[in-house]
């Protein structure tokens, strides 16, 4: 594809299911304790679903920073601040690794502190909380779901869309987990959003151009993490400079990697789909594509 064909288009997903499911989360809100939302480390306010914090508005809130291990770690306790500010009880995780689960358990039992009480009040001492699971697609649920009961009752796998419907789930910790299909919403009001969602993979990559991405990814890249960039490709920081755009950028990481096609041209498709996937598993570094908003 020509640097001509490249589109910044709106990114919008939200196909049937997803409304269903919203629907499915409103149902059984009331049926929960509390409301436990995955967020991707990487891109911590784009990954907030606005449509559960209206579903949720009533219920105490438990912020998972998951994929930490994959993010800035320069960022992360601003972020930790950001959103303690704003009233919510964060922790990092990494639900590959299990980074930070263990404290979990007894997180939810210190925001809960009043109704276990009252349980214990009334005799009831063992009776399980209960939690809601939510977040977007591919956020970590079923994972961070599987670390926590210690066995793979919920299916996991590394691509959007695997959990369909809901399911009550024991962890044998006195808390019950409701696991439900990740959720995007209608618009994303913010083109970034949409954008940094698809970079990370919480869109599928069927319905998306792959070098368009990419494109959108080096933009990201050439302003966020130069160092890890230019080192892992092996590029002149001079080649950074203005006079070169983002796809100039794509066809420079492809000839490095020797992904030419007949004729010596570079393939910048499949150059894309590997600096999207090198990104995604940290191969690149640890880069968080946004840092917290300026609060007054």
């Amino acid at each position: 594809m020509s640097e001509e064909k490249i589109q910044r288009n709106k990114i919008n997903w939200f196909p049937g299911h997803m409304a269903k499911t919203k629907r499915l989360l409103r149902e059984n809100i009331s049926l929960v304790d509390i409301v436990i939302e995955i967020l991707d480390a990487r891109i911590p306010l784009s990954s907030h679903n606005p449509d559960i914090e209206k579903i949720a508005e009533n219920k105490p809130k438990l912020l998972l920073l998951n994929k930490s291990s994959l993010a800035n770690p320069d960022l992360c306790g601003a972020w930790a601040d950001y959103y303690e500010k704003h009233g919510y009880t964060c922790v990092f995780t990494d639900c590959i690794t299990g980074k930070g689960i263990q404290e979990i358990p007894e997180l939810i039992r210190k925001i809960l502190s009043e109704k276990v009480s009252r349980y214990r009040e009334k005799g009831m001492e063992g009776r399980a909380l209960k939690a809601m699971v939510v977040g977007i697609p591919n956020s970590g649920k079923s994972t961070f779901i599987n670390r926590m009961t210690g066995l793979n009752k919920a299916k996991a796998e590394n691509r959007p869309g695997v959990t369909k419907d809901k399911q009550w789930i024991s962890t044998g910790k006195g808390i019950d987990l409701l696991d439900t299909p990740g959720v995007l919403w209608p618009k994303f009001e913010d083109d970034t959003v949409g954008e940094n969602l698809a970079i990370t993979g919480a869109i599928k990559d069927d319905i998306l151009d792959a070098e368009n991405i990419a494109c959108i990814l080096i933009s990201r890249l050439r302003k966020t993490a130069v160092r890890e960039f230019t080192a892992r490709y092996r590029l002149d920081e001079s080649s950074l400079c203005d006079d070169f755009s983002d796809y100039d950028l794509l066809e420079a990481v492809g000839k490095k990697r020797g992904f030419l096609s007949g004729g010596g041209a570079v393939n910048t498709e499949r150059t894309a789909s590997m600096l999207i996937d090198e990104f995604r598993s940290g191969k690149i570094g640890r880069i968080t594509l946004e840092t917290p908003p300026k609060t007054v």
